[in-house]
């Protein structure tokens, strides 16, 4: 059966890029509702801005939603990641600013929030997005593609010169809470060359080394206490992948693909998905197909905690 929150759970925090303070609260909704956010600083006109791929607005460095009306709520991919990875189907979510708070840099606080406050199973069977035919998106150095599957799983290879960060490849089956054990609590991450470009456009404004991202310069690496794991930033970019999928509206049954991809990429691969007759079908999960998607058979205490780190 489809999900949602027994209850509101709130979040307070500023936003990477704006550095402004913001406070989001996610309300249970009904079934067939799935995900929208709601500007509560917005006063006249339509301030719902529903979680869908047709509602992004490409940019580079975060994932970005705007609506008809022109209102827009930045930075969504990490609370996107954490209601996908918890088995959340339907969420209203109200938000007093243009960007979502970013906590630590990952989605692990709205994990613990989320799966504290408990879920609440609704009337209605989980409906999801089953991948038929392989559909491939390309850059000249990135490259993006989703496979069919029985499940949803996700590869993602990244490389950078940065000594710090390097190469790095990793797959991941995201049945049985893999998202909260494996993904959850890896943080957002950046090289120090790349601190002051972003922050000279007007980007990157609320972030702290070490404390809500991870900053790469050269063999020094800025990670508060250490790196959660050896290889968080490719981690990083997987949980990234899985909130831009979840703008497909419903869960996904495929093999997600990602070499250097970023934002963009997974917004332009979706929209390839539905454009292309006969690569996607919906279906009506029965109890077998359910558990096989993100968020089934999480366990609390193998939620990370704060204090896991490898080096």
């Amino acid at each position: 059966m489809q999900n949602t929150l027994k209850a509101p759970v709130t979040f307070e925090g500023i936003g990477l890029h704006t550095g402004k303070p913001a406070k989001m609260v996610v309300f249970p909704a009904a079934a067939q509702q799935g995900i929208s956010f709601k500007r509560s600083d917005i006063a006249l006109g339509d301030t719902v801005v529903p979680a869908r791929w047709d509602m992004v607005e490409r940019t580079a460095l975060c994932t970005r939603l705007v609506n008809k009306a022109g209102v827009a709520v930045s930075t969504v991919e990490h609370i996107m990641a954490a209601l996908a990875g918890c088995g959340v189907h339907n969420a209203r979510i109200e938000i007093d600013g243009p960007e979502v708070p970013i906590m630590d840099g990952s989605s692990a606080q709205f994990v613990r929030g989320i799966m504290a406050t408990g879920l609440q199973r609704l009337g209605v069977p989980v409906r999801a997005w089953e991948i038929v035919k392989p559909v491939l998106v390309e850059t000249r150095d990135a490259r993006a593609m989703l496979m069919p599957c029985d499940r949803l799983k996700i590869t993602f290879n990244i490389e950078f010169a940065e000594q710090g960060i390097g190469s790095q490849s990793r797959e991941l089956d995201l049945r049985n809470g893999a998202f909260a054990r494996e993904l959850c609590d890896s943080r957002t991450f950046c090289r120090r060359v790349d601190v002051e470009t972003m922050q000279s456009n007007g980007l990157a404004l609320g972030g702290v080394p070490g404390e809500n991202a991870v900053v790469f310069d050269g063999p020094v690496v800025h990670a508060g206490s250490g790196l959660r794991h050896a290889d968080e930033p490719v981690r990083h970019k997987m949980l990234d992948a899985l909130g831009d999928l979840a703008l497909a509206g419903l869960p996904i049954f495929g093999h997600y693909i990602g070499d250097k991809a970023g934002h963009s990429l997974t917004n332009t691969l979706l929209r390839a998905v539905f454009a292309e007759p006969g690569a996607v079908r919906e279906v009506t999960c029965d109890p077998v197909r359910t558990a096989r998607l993100p968020g089934q058979g999480l366990v609390w205490s193998e939620i990370p905690k704060d204090v896991r780190r490898v080096a």
